[in-house]
């Protein structure tokens, strides 16, 4: 018989533990170390088929190493490849994380449906029927899908081995269980146990694997933070419910850049990927309203108009408020103390509200220029021209320091028919025969002479 070992796991980030105790030292959290069974046996999840001769990894002079381009997978969708850097790498173990209901089994089931190979989708959550009904809602074409309804990592190996699909998708990591530990699914030791299965599964066959992954109420994915380790590609699934719009960005990314972000819409038919991001973060309105500016940013490689819209009112209740969506409270707190101390404009005993349309959270110190001309439109209540856009930095000399790729949020504001873009003086510039007319400012008093005379 096998020898049973008791072990302790923080349930909150993992970390073993020989023997109960009230804190974790690892997160300082109470109340979160709970027992678990872990039965001590030789054991393979994975088997691979007795034609396979394992061979042992000898070392190579890097030079030696072959270096061609690792072939992808097209996904069929534009967003998803960018996001992924061209495609799934054959092999590799993509962990997809989101809230319940933002619509990654929707997204996943709506790949695997396009897809032009043979897709495994495994569902520990659904029935047959359920995803059928959605796949008939999404898509018509689902010649190559195959849809299984299993928790037991052992029943799953061996459909795989009788079917031999092309790549597999989990729903979700948390519901699977082995046979090789002897406790509930979700648990530490079982993610861990079966992700470390799907790993050697993926490397040894050249399959590629998508899981999905709950996420806990502090918003990140539910488990030991060593999943988020083992894995290729960490994929976070963000947006508002309340709103159609959802984001894709990457978190990790062992084949490519984690700077990219995929945009999609939520509609009755599934999810549509949105080529042209500033249809959705650009309002469309009859007439110029005072508050609002265009702010050129990047994601990426992708540029991006936004709008910012600001709200100032004369304090009500004594100590003025200062609120902020999308955008950093404490950086609206630096460009105000600049207003006010380098341009003479007295919002000390204002209310400042700002806020970044679409539901979408920016960082690029770019926006601060439109930030500026939100505020100064709101106080003064006097619009900004709806065809100008604004790409700066703001110092705290009240001076516009240069941005990055300047040329390139240019060329974006040309496209979607801006006339105008005030950019910084000292941006090095090379562009030549552009039709939209580009205003070099080198303090926020000029920004402010040109706007508001």
């Amino acid at each position: 018989m096998a020898k049973i070992k008791t072990t302790f796991f923080c349930q909150n980030c993992g970390t073993q533990f020989s023997k109960w105790q009230g804190q974790c030292h690892a997160c300082s959290e109470w109340n979160t170390i709970v027992e678990e069974v872990i039965q001590k046996e030789e054991k393979s999840g994975w088997k691979p088929s007795s034609t396979e001769t394992k061979k042992a990894p000898k070392p190579l002079r890097i030079k030696d190493i072959d270096s061609t381009q690792e072939i992808r997978l097209d996904t069929s969708d534009g967003e998803l490849n960018r996001v992924l850097g061209g495609g799934i790498v054959p092999g590799s173990l993509t962990l997809l994380g989101g809230e319940p209901g933002i619509g990654k089994s929707t997204l996943l089931l709506q790949i695997a449906l396009k897809l032009p190979y043979k897709t495994l989708y495994v569902s520990g959550e659904e029935s047959q029927k359920q995803i059928k009904m959605r796949a008939e809602r999404i898509e018509n074409r689902y010649e190559n899908c195959f849809i299984l309804t299993e928790t037991k990592t052992q029943n799953i190996f061996k459909q795989i081995q009788e079917m031999e699909p092309e790549i597999v998708i989990i729903d979700s990591i948390q519901t699977l269980h082995t046979d090789y530990i002897e406790s509930t699914a979700g648990s530490i030791s079982q993610i861990r146990e079966c992700t470390a299965e799907l790993i050697k599964f993926a490397k040894e066959t050249n399959v590629p694997v998508l899981l999905i992954g709950h996420i806990t109420k502090d918003g990140t994915i539910a488990g030991p933070k060593i999943l988020e380790h083992m894995v290729d590609t960490v994929l976070q699934f963000e947006g508002d419910r309340n709103h159609v719009y959802r984001i894709l960005r990457s978190l990790k990314n062992r084949f490519g850049s984690t700077a990219e972000i995929g945009i999609y819409e939520m509609q009755g038919s599934g999810l549509r990927e949105v080529a042209n991001p500033s249809e959705i973060l650009i309002s469309h309105k009859d007439e110029e309203l005072s508050g609002t500016a265009i702010a050129s940013t990047l994601e990426g490689m992708r540029p991006l108009m936004i709008e910012i819209q600001a709200l100032v009112s004369t304090a009500v209740y004594g100590t003025p408020q200062r609120s902020t969506t999308g955008y950093n409270a404490k950086r609206l707190n630096m460009i105000l103390a600049v207003l006010e101390k380098r341009a003479g404009f007295r919002l000390g005993a204002k209310d400042v509200f700002l806020n970044v349309t679409g539901g979408i959270s920016v960082d690029d110190p770019a926006i601060d220029l439109a930030v500026v001309a939100a505020i100064l439109s709101s106080n003064e209540d006097i619009p900004v021209g709806k065809d100008f856009c604004f790409a700066g930095e703001v110092g705290l000399a009240g001076e516009i320091r240069p941005v990055n790729r300047v040329e390139q949020r240019i060329l974006e504001a040309e496209k979607l028919g801006f006339s105008t873009i005030f950019v910084s003086k000292y941006n090095k510039i090379s562009l030549k025969d552009t039709l939209i007319q580009v205003k070099l400012v080198a303090k926020i008093e000029d920004v402010v002479g040109e706007l508001f005379g």
